[in-house]
């Protein structure tokens, strides 16, 4: 199985996650995930999610000045942020234990 498969239905789970810990800019947030392990992300991915989460009204954004280069815009998860980063987690996490659970061949001495 594909690392980038799996990241595709993941990955706006991720980058609220990253946000939850602090405001980040484009590249500092692809930065955090690959320092997390999902060293497979891309560049346009993140940016893409980034801009739909946006859109979403998952996250508010605000730019700050540059002295060395051009301007950042900076995302920060507000309260639909938050609120759906807790949905999407319990979600997962469902998920993820049933998988294992599978995995592991646990269903099958239910």
């Amino acid at each position: 199985m594909e690392t980038t498969q799996l990241l595709k239905g993941v990955l706006e789970l991720a980058v609220l996650a990253v946000l939850r810990d602090g405001d980040g800019y484009g590249y500092d947030i692809l930065r955090r995930l690959r320092t997390a392990g999902l060293d497979e992300v891309g560049d346009a991915s993140v940016y893409g999610t980034l801009r739909r989460l946006f859109q979403a009204g998952l996250l508010t954004a605000y730019v700050v000045p540059s002295e060395s280069g051009p301007h950042r815009k900076y995302y920060a998860l507000n309260e639909a942020g938050r609120d759906e980063l807790a949905r999407s987690a319990k979600v997962w996490k469902g998920f993820a234990s049933t998988m294992d659970d599978l995995l592991s061949g646990g269903l099958a001495h239910r």
